[in-house]
């Protein structure tokens, strides 16, 4: 890599059904509960204010972190929808296709540490730290990529080039900001969030080694939220939920949703960005004071809060990243 543009990069079975049953169970039973209140024990992000209408960061044209949307077990609904969303709320599309087949969402059966490796690879090329969302099995495989970059599976995790769709013979890679070589063990992402990510799936699916770590977020991420639905069946979740807790000083943040939302459709958020009531709700949302949800009855608005929230969050690590890459750039 060029020392002088630390920046460039490179050109270019049985238990599903019984999660099937589940998630049809559920959807009946998401008819019959009441809705609960959203809970956000956070203050806000300090870069995320000021900003435009349009909802991109002061300063729109700041390079983007990569985003990596991580789909649930079963897709039914693929984390497709989530990244439209955050294409028309002003995020670079760029920023969330998969540089080698363009797709906006990544399978949750992907190994973590190909994750973890390409992370890394990202943040040389980049210059700026990924972001992490996963929903359902899609956030039980942000938290374990977490504890992947920690070390806790392997002492050392191959670069993995997401253009090649190939490792690469090496665990290191030129930190873009000292230019010194460092282990891909230690990396951080920089905002990482698991939406309705339960352990009784994770039980149902044999993936053991994560249940003693499913609510714990060590220091590889800087900020990460967990979204609960309250009363969800599938997460085997039956009443508030576990808290996601910080083993060290990663930021960590417990959301509880309503239960009227549905686990399965909870990605489904494209249209919250297109109607002007809801996107301006969303531009105005601050997790430490929530507006009153639009009640016109001509306004869906499915999934909202979380949408916010994560909107929020993402536009201000993005403005985090984006600054401190521009900064670099100009010192060099």
């Amino acid at each position: 890599m060029n020392a002088g543009r630390p920046f460039a990069r490179p050109p270019p079975c049985m238990l599903l059904q019984t999660l099937r049953a589940s998630c049809a169970c559920a959807a009946a039973l998401f008819l019959c509960l009441a809705a609960g209140g959203v809970r956000a024990d956070a203050p806000a992000p300090p870069c995320a204010l000021p900003v435009p209408v349009t909802g991109a960061p002061a300063g729109s044209t700041l390079p983007a972190p990569r985003i990596i949307n991580l789909a649930g077990s079963v897709p039914i609904v693929t984390m497709a929808p989530f990244a439209e969303f955050l294409i028309a709320m002003g995020y670079p599309e760029a920023s969330l296709r998969d540089p080698r087949d363009g797709s906006l969402s990544t399978s949750s059966y992907t190994a973590s540490e190909q994750l973890a490796g390409t992370i890394a690879w990202y943040y040389e090329n980049d210059g700026m730290r990924p972001m992490l969302v996963g929903h359902s099995q899609g956030g039980m495989l942000v938290v374990r990529t977490l504890h992947e970059l920690a070390g806790a599976f392997n002492d050392q995790i191959p670069v993995y080039d997401p253009v090649a769709d190939a490792p690469l013979p090496r665990t290191t890679i030129r930190d873009p900001y000292t230019h010194a070589a460092r282990p891909v063990v230690g990396l951080e992402v920089s905002f990482a969030a698991a939406l309705a990510t339960g352990a009784l799936p994770r039980l149902l699916l044999g993936q053991w080694t994560m249940l003693p770590r499913l609510r714990k977020i060590p220091d590889t991420a800087l900020a990460f939220t967990g979204f609960t639905v309250a009363w969800d069946p599938i997460a085997g979740n039956f009443g508030t939920g576990t808290p996601y807790v910080a083993v060290g000083t990663a930021d960590v943040r417990n959301v509880t949703l309503p239960a009227t939302y549905s686990h399965i459709g909870l990605p489904i958020t494209e249209h919250l960005a297109a109607n002007p009531v809801t996107r301006a709700w969303i531009d105005a949302y601050r997790p430490d004071a929530i507006p009153p949800v639009p009640d016109a009855p001509d306004v869906d608005v499915r999934n909202l809060l979380h949408a916010a929230d994560l909107w929020y969050s993402i536009r201000a690590h993005w403005c985090n990243e984006g600054q401190r890459r521009r900064a670099a750039e100009g010192s060099s």
